[in-house]
């Protein structure tokens, strides 16, 4: 049996970029609807660290550190709003190969550096998995101005989605629940070096600036991977 997992996300930021729908709707199942806010998709990059990973009822100070890259859309089922992974490195072998043999997720192994100065934080990351694309990703990023408002309406539809859905190799649709308080945001700023997420998963990289939001982070808990019915 696969356990639930309790984890705390760290120096997350969330860099989106508006798209055509018909753009997203192309590489993901057809059991899932692209979810759209003013009538455009959105491809979101997302660097951060995870920290003191560990299965549920582990007691805190247990669990490993594992910084993550992820590029991801926004979707729905049967009304159930959620979020759809294209791809997730991640700086940690075995929680790699975990994270694809039972949660059935696309990770990749890489080589991550996160290091924090003058309110910033410096991220960079080498995916070194066998026979995978090669991407390299590198950026400054960090929270500028005041927090938020929880009424934001394009924030809460860009992060308050305590879903994820993915298919297994033998292409069935599965999801977890994830269960945090709503994330603290502030606007944030980033200085892209280096971006390769885009072309290893298939897509031009979209035109402009994104929309970007900071958070310095939440403790998280995510049940086993379902099967979708």
């Amino acid at each position: 049996m696969v356990l639930s997992l309790r984890m705390g996300w760290r120096n997350v930021l969330f860099a989106n970029w508006p798209v055509d729908p018909a753009v997203v709707d192309a590489h993901v199942p057809d059991t899932l609807t692209v979810d759209t806010c003013d009538g455009r998709a959105w491809l979101s990059v997302v660097p951060f660290t995870n920290v003191d990973v560990r299965p549920r009822r582990c007691p805190a100070g247990t669990g490993v550190a594992l910084p993550e890259l992820n590029l991801r859309t926004y979707v729905t089922r049967d009304g159930t709003p959620g979020v759809y992974f294209f791809s997730l490195d991640a700086d940690g072998l075995a929680a790699v190969c975990g994270a694809r043999l039972f949660h059935h997720l696309p990770y990749y192994y890489a080589r991550i550096t996160l290091t924090g100065a003058d309110g910033r934080v410096r991220f960079r990351s080498r995916r070194r998995h066998p026979g995978a694309r090669p991407v390299r990703f590198a950026a400054r990023y960090g929270p500028v101005g005041d927090r938020l408002s929880a009424e934001d309406a394009l924030a809460r539809f860009l992060t308050e989605r305590y879903r994820y859905y993915t298919e297994s190799p033998a292409g069935d649709l599965r999801y977890a629940d994830v269960d945090h308080e709503p994330w603290p945001l502030y606007e944030g700023e980033i200085e892209v070096e280096e971006n390769g997420l885009f072309a290893a998963n298939g897509f031009a990289v979209p035109d402009g600036d994104p929309v970007t939001l900071y958070s310095p982070g939440v403790e998280t808990v995510a049940s086993a991977s379902k099967r979708a019915e």
